[in-house]
């Protein structure tokens, strides 16, 4: 439940994502895997797929958790967020996102329950019909220690892949571009010699 009394619900793999009167109300399914409890201690919301950002956002632009969020090792919980204010250029931005069923990206700080071991998560909100948000688990940065991968490594796969898509896309372009140059003269003149109009006799004569 939300400030306002607003109640949303998501199932697993789902989130809530709503645009009521001005406000933003966004909530997401999440699932601890890890071995100890998970604290949310901020969030950020971007418009827009995650690949259009190559890192996360910066730590002092995160909004604080007013309420207390805990996940328990193991088990499911619920993360909540809106956005109010109405000159908060991001509600207006994630607002036409929602208007125009376009994906939002956003991204959880959390931690343990001493506050250590900071990381964030970035997920990907993505609009599948009028009501439903399909949630993916895009990324993962550890702010207190290196990781099990470094973000060198991370971006150069980005890159790669980035890469990858859009020669892929060259080569489309290319391959409809060839079909339709091709001969474009008129059929009832083909290289036969004999229009696909003319009258043929039966009798072979």
């Amino acid at each position: 439940m939300f400030l306002e009394g607003h109640w949303v619900g998501a199932s697993g793999g789902r989130a809530a994502v709503e645009h009521i009167d001005g406000i933003v109300y966004l909530a997401i399914s999440l699932r601890n895997v890890g071995s100890g409890i998970a604290v949310c201690q901020g969030w950020a919301v971007r418009p827009g797929a995650a690949r259009n950002y190559p890192t996360h956002v910066p730590l002092e632009e995160f909004r604080l958790q007013s309420r207390d969020l805990y996940v328990p090792a193991g088990d499911i919980g619920m993360w909540q967020g809106a956005l109010r204010h109405p000159d908060d250029p991001i509600r207006a931005d994630v607002s036409h996102a929602i208007d125009t069923s376009q994906p939002i990206t956003v991204e959880l700080l959390y931690s343990d329950q001493v506050g250590n071991q900071r990381t964030i998560s970035r997920f990907g909100l993505t609009p599948a019909n009028d009501s439903t948000w399909i949630v993916s688990l895009n990324r993962h940065w550890y702010l207190d220690w290196e990781g099990p991968r470094p973000e060198s490594l991370t971006l150069a796969a980005t890159h790669a892949v980035l890469r990858d898509q859009e020669a892929a896309a060259e080569r489309r372009a290319a391959v409809e571009s060839e079909r339709g140059g091709g001969d474009s003269r008129d059929p009832r003149h083909a290289e036969s010699g004999r229009s696909e109009f003319q009258q043929v006799d039966p009798t072979g004569t």
